[in-house]
């Protein structure tokens, strides 16, 4: 099974840095990121809002608790987003990419 996996980042030099890490360390096939969003939230009883940057990231399923950990170690957020949503089909080439880029 494939997961996409969003996290959002406080700037470009994070998610460049966050998306070199999950390369480098084979957990994640392609992360695209998507610059300059903007979000609104609730912390710590209050609404609030940022600029940031989206990560999208395409992997395994079970790679997901490695890319967790790892997130949480670098990222720069008390509580960082990192939500999985499955792949339920997909193009067959695209996926063996997936399944090749992560050996």
């Amino acid at each position: 099974m494939y997961n996409i996996i969003f996290i959002t980042v406080a700037n470009k030099k994070e998610a460049n840095y966050i998306a070199e890490v999950l390369l480098k360390k084979r957990l994640v096939a392609c992360v695209n990121i998507v610059d300059k969003i903007e979000s609104l939230f609730r912390w710590k009883g209050k609404i609030d809002r940022a600029k940031e940057n989206l990560l999208i990231v395409k992997t395994r399923k079970s790679k997901l608790s490695q890319i967790i950990k790892l997130v949480k170690s670098v990222h720069s957020y008390e509580v960082p987003e990192i939500i999985a949503l499955p792949i339920v089909a997909g193009f067959k080439p695209y996926l063996n990419w997936i399944d090749e880029s992560l050996r």
